[in-house]
């Protein structure tokens, strides 16, 4: 459940970074070509330095986090306060189905490795 709990806020809080590296990408128009890696440069230092804090340290589940919301932004054109919603969502489902499907093949595991001595006991 902590690695459940790790995910979504990582990937939250790296969507919301991400959201406003797009928008901070717009504001740097006068480097012309550079300014979207300038601004994602930043948001990834962001996302290293926010890594001291407990909740916040895995790095990966906040890149992804990041990536995700750039995506919808970049190549569908979504509106940057209108892509957090679905995007938190999106993560939050994932996350639960994630959780689920552990679960369920734990127990799947362990009902076989029963099935299996029980049958090697006869």
């Amino acid at each position: 459940m902590e690695a459940a709990k790790k995910t979504v806020i990582c990937m939250s809080f790296g969507a919301i970074v991400g959201a406003l590296s797009v928008l901070l990408a717009g504001q740097l128009g006068m480097l012309g070509s550079l300014a979207a890696p300038v601004a994602v440069g930043i948001g990834a230092a962001v996302l290293v330095l926010a890594a001291h804090v407990g909740l916040l340290e895995t790095i990966p589940a906040s890149v992804y986090g990041f990536a995700s919301i750039a995506g919808l932004i970049l190549l569908k054109g979504v509106a940057p306060a209108k892509a957090i919603v679905p995007t938190i969502l999106s993560i939050v489902a994932g996350t639960v189905f994630g959780f689920a499907s552990a679960k369920l093949g734990a127990a799947m595991t362990a009902s076989a490795k029963l099935g299996a001595a029980a049958t090697k006991a006869s």
